[in-house]
Parts: C-alpha cells; sequence; structure tokens
C-alpha cells in the first residue's frame, strides 16, 4: 500500500491544534485540561516559592502581593491608621514615681470637681511645723536649711535654727532675699506649701485621718522656702488661680504635680486645663521623684488639744504636764529654763538652747 505524505495543510492544522490545547491548559478554560503544578515565581528581588505562602495564598497573584505589600515612609500601613493617637492627656499606663515627665504623671491623676472646704483648719494638719522626722530641728529649720546658702546658724542648737542665709533666686519672683531670724524679720521667707492644704482639703483629704495630714503638712516634696509677700498672694490658690514667675512655672506645676500623685489627691478641670497649657511649653519637664508616704508615730505633731496628764510632781508647784510644749504653751504656762525648773525636763529642747515652751 503506498503511504501518503502529510500536506502541509495537514500539518498546520494539526500544529493550531496542539497551541489550542496548550493555551487551555494554563487558563483552565478547556473542559478536562489539568493544571500545571506548581513552580517557582520570579520578583525582582528574589525567587519565591509558593510553600513559603501563608496557606491563604492560593494563587500566583496572592503571593505576589504578599511579597511586595511592604509600607514605605511615605505610605502608612494598616496598623498605623487602625486607631488615632491619643490625646496628651489621656492616660496610657500607670507611671512610676520619678520615672517620666510630669505631662505624663498628670495623666493619671483623677479629674473632680472642687469638695467642700467644711470642716478645714490649719490645725487638721498638725502643728506648725512639727519634727516629724525626729532630727531634732522642726520643719521649717529643715527647709531654711535646705534652700538658703550662706547659713549662719544659731549657736548652740546644733546647727539646726536657721539664724540668716541667702535666698537667691527666691522660686516665685526671682528675687534676692537676706534673711535674718528674729520676731520682724523671719516673715520675709516663708515656706509655702506647694500645693495648699485648703486646697489638698477640697482635692482629697477631707477623707485622711490626722497622721496623713500631718505627713502632707510636713512632706518637703511639698514645701519651699519662698517670698513672703508672694506666699500671701497665692493664698490656697491652685494652677487656675495663681502662678509665680514665667520662668520657674514648668518646675513649680511638675512639683504640684508629683505631690498630687504620690498623696493620690484629684485635679479639678480648671486646674488640669491649667497646668496642661503651662506643660505645652516645656512637654519634656520631669516630674520630681518621691517616695511612698511615711506617716508619722500616733500623736507626733498633733496639734489637737489634750488633757493634762497626772504625773508624781517632783515638787510642789510644778505645772501641770502636757504631752506637748504646744499644750502647755496654750494652757498659759512655761517658758522653762534648765537647771532652774523641774518642768524642764518633761520636754525636748530643739535648739538646745535651755529653754523650752518658750
Amino acid at each position: 500500500m503506498t503511504r501518503r505524505r502529510p500536506t502541509l495543510a495537514a500539518l498546520a492544522l494539526a500544529g493550531a491544534v496542539f497551541a489550542l490545547g496548550a493555551c487551555g491548559s494554563d487558563s483552565g478554560s478547556v473542559t478536562g485540561a489539568a493544571p500545571a503544578p506548581p513552580t517557582a515565581i520570579a520578583t525582582p528581588e528574589r525567587t519565591l516559592d509558593v510553600t513559603e505562602v501563608e496557606p491563604s495564598a492560593t494563587s500566583a497573584s496572592d503571593v505576589e502581593s504578599t511579597a511586595t505589600a511592604v509600607p514605605t515612609d511615605d505610605e502608612p500601613s494598616a496598623d498605623d491608621t487602625a486607631a488615632p493617637a491619643p490625646t496628651a492627656l489621656e492616660p496610657t499606663s500607670s507611671a512610676a514615681p520619678g520615672s517620666g515627665t510630669a505631662r505624663a504623671l498628670l495623666a493619671t491623676l483623677a479629674v473632680k470637681g472642687r469638695a467642700a472646704q467644711t470642716g478645714y483648719e490649719r490645725e487638721e494638719y498638725g502643728q506648725a511645723w512639727a519634727d516629724v522626722d525626729r532630727n531634732g530641728c522642726d520643719t521649717r529649720n529643715d527647709i531654711l536649711r535646705r534652700d538658703l546658702r550662706s547659713l549662719v546658724f544659731k549657736p548652740g542648737t546644733r546647727d539646726c535654727v536657721v539664724a540668716s542665709g541667702l535666698l537667691e533666686p527666691e522660686p516665685y519672683t526671682g528675687a534676692r532675699i537676706d534673711f535674718l531670724r528674729g520676731e520682724t524679720t523671719s516673715t520675709a521667707v516663708q515656706i509655702d506649701h506647694v500645693v495648699a492644704l485648703a486646697d489638698s482639703w477640697v482635692s482629697g483629704a477631707l477623707g485622711w485621718d490626722e497622721r496623713k495630714r500631718i505627713a502632707f503638712g510636713n512632706d518637703p516634696l511639698n514645701l519651699l522656702a519662698v517670698d513672703g509677700p508672694a506666699n500671701s498672694q497665692k493664698g490656697a490658690g491652685d494652677a487656675a488661680t495663681w502662678l509665680p514667675r514665667s520662668s520657674y512655672r514648668c518646675t513649680y506645676i511638675a512639683r504640684q504635680i508629683a505631690v498630687k500623685a504620690k498623696y493620690e489627691l484629684w485635679v479639678k478641670p480648671a486646674e488640669r486645663d491649667a497646668m496642661s497649657r503651662i506643660l505645652d511649653t516645656c512637654p519634656g519637664e520631669k516630674a520630681p521623684s518621691y517616695g511612698p508616704v511615711e506617716l508619722p508615730p500616733p500623736g507626733l505633731g498633733s496639734a489637737a488639744p489634750a488633757a493634762p496628764v497626772e504625773t508624781p510632781k517632783p515638787a510642789a508647784g510644778t505645772d501641770p504636764r502636757f504631752p506637748y510644749c504646744t499644750d502647755a504653751k496654750k494652757a498659759g504656762y512655761g517658758p522653762y529654763v534648765e537647771g532652774e525648773d523641774p518642768e524642764y525636763g518633761w520636754y525636748r529642747d530643739a535648739d538646745s538652747d535651755g529653754i523650752v515652751c518658750e
């Protein structure tokens, strides 16, 4: 049998059919065509095998989008735009004492309205000034020694009682004050409560016991030696009603915030807003460090009147014995001189001048 050679037309037809089948295997448009096995997908940087892709990737286009969807500096990622950044006063964490900025610490304080001032008296915060740290010096002299320089001490007081010194610059006014102890001169330098006692009363202290209020009234963190007239002008004002000179305001506000944080006092809305405005000018201002509240022993520093304690009298005619000199003086007794009055031995001679209850 004679074999016939395929014509050129037949060969061309067979090639076209083969090409059509090959295209169908890629697109899946031809019934029964098997898909090609997974192959490496080339990218400009490297060859990414489909087996490296998360199971959710089902096609070459999915793999490519995973490989190239990297946020750039100019285009924020979804995480960057998911939620707005917190505002400056929005609490984000509990700031550790002294570990961050004053603004961060301000954000941790509760914001409430002013409580009633009913019942407030200076005596609710104990003696002015008590020796709560029992170092032999009252709190006023402790702060004078800390804040003044060029100190001269009253003789015989073991460097306790400040006779004179220099306060420069004075925090609230920036002035220079030459301090001289005396009945008419001592008031030139006063010891100010940075958070005023009356302000603490209306922002949480009303509910404290006496020991915590005595601790607050004598806490060095809350005390500054300042100009007497400026202190009188401030009164019981908070940050919304009184501020010192502009160059000291950031330091002053940071200290107020630290005091309120230490004693868990709240801030009033207008006060919080005033503090925030000041901190806008110094966002990096650090909050002073502080430790836990240290309560004095029961009765130490108390200004509450006490009844005389009945004790054997060493000699006829001695005065009643009181827990503190302040009680004796209120009752009209004293002063007592060492070696002359038996009552002298009942009280502590803080300034070692041989006289108590003067």
